[in-house]
């Protein structure tokens, strides 16, 4: 086989497809997000980011900062092994407390990424459960998806959000029988939001273990940052939640919370635990302050939904097609995979304004789509570029509007 001519063909392919993915080298810089410094073919340009996943601007934050170069001057560099072999430090016993009662639960454990923890604990959970059957959502992340694939086990899926669907499955399957259902809170392509409450009362009835995925829900809804289970009173009810560390709270990493038992299982036999150098202690640390700020303040969740409605208004008046929904995402649905492309690198070579096109298969063909994520450190100047910009390349493109809100 000619292996590097199959590589360049699959290539080609995607090239000719428009879902050829090329990543725009930034360099962020705190104290000015959401602009960083965009280098191409030598030459450096500053660019507005509407795209991150650091929701809150929090990896910015100085209490994160101080904590990370407190713990770095004191610590070093790495964890310096696995969490089993020296690698446990302080900092990842600190920032597990801080998780576990962010939650309301008796333990958490912490993965170098969200995607980890969702394929390492699904994964496990559903591997040695004996003949357990997992009920998973229908849109549900990759790594989901992965994990529960890597268990082996026998998969349902349920119609995306769809209580009544989950309901008719579990009934098929025997009294007894180790089961366990899998959803997100807030899915990141839609943006729409799980009927947790109905989910759960399934679960109950039919004696099902619960696991919940809250990455694009922690740190943005709740109280004190618990997600959308808090905001809702339901976190008590689910057995597992997971989360990540990398988005709201502005650092990197993931984590599931749950009974000591359950997390001590994941613990033990996990292998993407077991065999994983742990998060360097200045990343705990960043994390621990990230979140230890957001549990008591409510400034920046306030100022990001007020800006997240802002930029609706404003392409709701503009006629610019958006996926309606109760969070804070902004899907503006574009339906081409070429065109997607080409508005996004004419954003940036023209305005400046960086944001990333969303192809198959992150979406399904003829859904492709930019994601807006506003922040609470966008500017209504930073906001009136975004929309002037895209309201004239809508035109050039030619593509269909709504009808334009009085």
């Amino acid at each position: 086989m000619d292996y590097q001519s199959f590589f360049q063909t699959e290539l080609t392919a995607l090239k000719d497809d428009g879902r050829y993915r090329i990543f725009a080298e930034l360099e962020r810089r705190a104290g000015s997000f959401p602009r960083a410094r965009h280098h191409v073919d030598g030459d450096v340009n500053e660019v507005t980011v509407w795209c991150s996943n650091d929701y809150l601007g929090m990896g910015q934050h100085p209490s994160v900062l101080a904590a990370m170069h407190e713990t770095l001057d004191s610590c070093g560099a790495g964890a310096g092994g696995t969490r089993n072999i020296s690698g446990t430090t302080h900092q990842h016993v600190q920032l597990e407390a801080e998780l576990a009662d962010l939650h309301g639960k008796e333990a958490a454990l912490l993965f170098t990424s969200g995607y980890v923890s969702n394929w390492a604990a699904l994964g496990t959970l559903a591997a040695r459960m004996p003949n357990c059957v997992v009920l998973s959502d229908a849109l549900n992340h990759a790594s989901m998806i992965e994990g529960i694939r890597h268990s082996r086990a026998e998969c349902l899926r349920f119609k995306h959000n769809d209580p009544a669907d989950l309901d008719r499955l579990l009934a098929t399957i025997e009294p007894g029988r180790p089961k366990l259902v899998a959803f997100e809170s807030v899915y990141s392509m839609d943006g729409d939001i799980a009927p947790i409450a109905e989910i759960l009362d399934v679960c109950e009835k039919h004696g099902a273990l619960s696991y919940i995925d809250e990455v694009h829900g922690v740190g943005l809804y709740g109280p004190r940052g618990g997600g959308v289970a808090e905001r809702e009173g339901l976190m008590d009810r689910i057995d597992v939640i997971e989360g990540t560390l990398g988005k709201a709270f502005g650092v990197m990493g993931g984590y599931i919370a749950a009974s000591a038992a359950l997390c001590d299982f994941v613990r033990s036999f996990a292998s993407g635990f077991i065999f994983s150098t742990a998060l360097p202690p200045a990343i705990a640390a960043g994390a621990c302050a990230s979140i230890r700020h957001l549990k008591v303040s409510t400034v920046e969740r306030t100022q990001h939904q007020e800006r997240v409605a802002h930029v609706r208004r404003r392409l709701d008046a503009m006629g610019i097609p958006t996926l309606d929904n109760p969070s804070h995402i902004i899907p503006i649905m574009v339906g081409d995979a070429h065109k997607c492309k080409m508005i996004s690198d004419w954003l940036l070579e023209h305005h400046g304004i960086y944001v990333q096109p969303i192809n198959y298969p992150t979406v399904p063909m003829g859904t492709e789509r930019l994601r807006i994520t506003p922040s609470p450190v966008h500017t209504d100047g930073d906001i009136d570029r975004l929309v002037t910009a895209l309201s004239e390349i809508w035109s050039q493109c030619a593509l269909a509007r709504r009808a334009m809100a009085a």
